[in-house]
């Protein structure tokens, strides 16, 4: 599998973030606490990767942070505990995720180590969907399973745009500088429908020429900031009213913008015009 690290440092701690692939297109995330050597993991579909790679790091996995009830997502739960009995496994409210020890939401806090896990609710791919946001003295990074992908957002499964409008609004009121870590590789494919939405957006051909030429190389393209999202992601840019989104929607309703930039995503009919 392919691995990659992200470092950061701060005058107390550092942490590392290492992404980790799964199933088809999936990501698992291990963060590690530096100071302590404690670690959480992101959606282990693959628990067995994670160990491995935990071992490699001289870490000692802790904590399962499962962002939606998902298979491809939750799925892994069950086996991990059986590897690991001392494991606590955190998954949102209501979502009645796999194997589910703490059930959390807005205003819960995860501790790793020294490191503190905010949780973001995010309910409309699944009702109980949450986000996990960590932020240190210098960096901030959230880990949005599939709610927010790389120019892209998650079908609306178990919600309306309503919901998935609120819980983008949640998400783009973290910092700019946040590093969003996805659940899935679906960069191309949403970059390129961003192109044919907006096809006079520089942001969206530079950042679709990166993802191609990444993926060719069998890298990944995880994760993104924030900042950037709200440049070429056409979900965002439909919540905040960008004009050119807003007249390709023929509406100046943000949320009837969102459903229309969905459904057309979704249908693919788009596809013969790239």
């Amino acid at each position: 599998f392919f691995s990659s690290l992200f470092f950061w440092k701060t005058l107390h701690t550092m942490a590392t973030v290492i992404t980790l692939t799964a199933l088809a297109d999936n990501f698992m995330y291990l963060i590690i606490d530096q100071q302590t050597k404690k670690a959480a993991v992101v959606d282990p579909v693959e628990p067995q990767k994670l160990m491995a790679e935990a071992q490699r790091q001289g870490a000692q996995i802790t904590t399962v942070l499962t962002t939606h009830s998902h298979y491809d997502h939750a799925g892994g739960n069950n086996a991990f505990k059986k590897l690991m009995p001392e494991l606590t496994i955190y998954a949102g409210k209501g979502d009645n995720a796999e194997a589910a020890m703490v059930e959390v939401g807005d205003g819960d806090s995860v501790q790793v180590g020294v490191l503190e896990f905010q949780v973001l609710q995010t309910p409309c791919h699944t009702v109980g969907h949450v986000c996990y946001y960590l932020q240190t003295a210098d960096a901030k990074c959230v880990f949005t399973g599939d709610t927010l992908f790389v120019a892209g957002v998650g079908n609306f499964f178990a919600g309306t745009p309503s919901m998935m409008h609120a819980s983008l609004k949640k998400l783009a009121a973290l910092p700019d500088d946040t590093l969003v870590y996805v659940g899935h590789e679906y960069s191309v494919s949403n970059l390129q429908y961003a192109a044919f939405l907006e096809p006079k957006n520089p942001h969206v051909a530079e950042k679709l020429a990166w993802a191609k030429d990444v993926c060719a190389k069998k890298q990944h393209t995880t994760p993104s900031s924030i900042g950037g999202e709200k440049l070429y992601n056409p979900f965002l840019r439909a919540v905040f009213g960008e004009p050119s989104v807003m007249q390709h929607c023929q509406t100046s309703d943000t949320v009837a913008a969102l459903k229309f930039v969905r459904e057309e995503k979704s249908a693919g009919a788009w596809k013969s015009h790239i």
